[in-house]
């Protein structure tokens, strides 16, 4: 493996970095369809990587996978079937698993070595959710799955690389993928993604939004900063009916404790504040994007 991979010195702009030291190495593979280490880096622990990008880390990873998944599973009132496509290191299957009302989670990851290294060598992260019996792991192209699938799902969840990471994920994030995420939903059904930055690649994030809008009715956007990240992670919902801004403080938690969910981050005063954080955009997209 060449150390200029190893170094993981990933910019977040073009005159920005982030670098921190490698302290351990458990894992590195080239899978069939990507770079895929575990790495112990300092101040943030055991962590996956993909093809240079941190995707994750110990001491962080549950504000992304509460905030990707809470959101839209609190404001269905009852959700019982889940997809996920991606989350290979089974994280969002763990908190979607949290809810009491869920009959069946089914996740499709098109890496099935990286599943696998995530079973052995992230523990911590999916904290058994694989086990479940209520959970279903389909290695498979997660387009291919969700075009040719007839099922249909009260939450579906695309927790995938960012827009601009990798040639994997770039058909799912498109106006005909969403269209037919659309129809994968059930009546109150909702669809959530992450979206990347909007600050450090508007162009990325306004090209996902806008093609979420030209399909979903509803569209809610949020963020929250990451530390591993160094950047605000941005969120974008789609649905027919519901609008996650409309749910108060006090729903959210009476729902999360009838459901038995226990969060380290997301609470109901944490929903009100995500809903309202504002759109972190450069200057030059100010005007341009003003109302989006």
């Amino acid at each position: 493996m060449e150390l200029k991979w190893l170094n993981m010195i990933e910019p977040i702009s073009r005159r920005s970095y982030i670098v921190t030291p490698i302290l351990k190495i458990h894992v590195l593979k080239r899978t069939k369809y990507q770079e895929a280490g575990v790495l112990e880096l300092a101040e943030f622990g055991k962590c996956l990587v993909l093809d240079g990008y941190v995707q994750s880390s110990i001491v962080d990873e549950h504000y992304y996978h509460e905030s990707l998944v809470h959101p839209v599973m609190v404001a269905h009132e009852e959700p019982r079937s889940v997809l996920i496509i991606g989350g290979g290191e089974g994280a969002t299957l763990r908190e979607v698993l949290k809810h009491n009302t869920v009959q069946r989670a089914v996740m499709v990851d098109i890496d099935g070595e990286l599943v696998e290294i995530a079973k052995r060598y992230l523990k911590e992260f999916h904290q058994g959710a694989f086990d479940d019996p209520r959970a279903e792991v389909v290695i498979e192209d997660g387009r291919k799955y969700v075009l040719e699938s007839e099922e249909k799902f009260d939450i579906i969840i695309l927790d995938l690389v960012d827009p601009f990471a990798s040639e994997i994920a770039t058909k799912l994030y498109t106006r005909e993928f969403y269209s037919k995420v659309l129809e994968r939903l059930n009546e109150g059904g909702i669809m959530v993604t992450q979206a990347g930055c909007s600050f450090y690649y508007p162009e990325e994030y306004f090209s996902v939004l806008k093609a979420i809008k030209s399909v979903f009715p509803i569209v809610n956007t949020y963020g929250l900063w990451v530390p591993v990240y160094g950047y605000v992670i941005n969120f974008i919902t789609g649905s027919k009916t519901v609008d996650i801004t409309k749910l108060t403080p006090e729903e959210v938690d009476l729902r999360l404790a009838k459901r038995g969910v226990k969060t380290r981050v997301y609470k109901g005063k944490t929903h009100l504040a995500l809903v309202n954080m504002p759109l972190y955009v450069r200057g030059e997209y100010a005007e341009a994007t003003e109302g989006d």
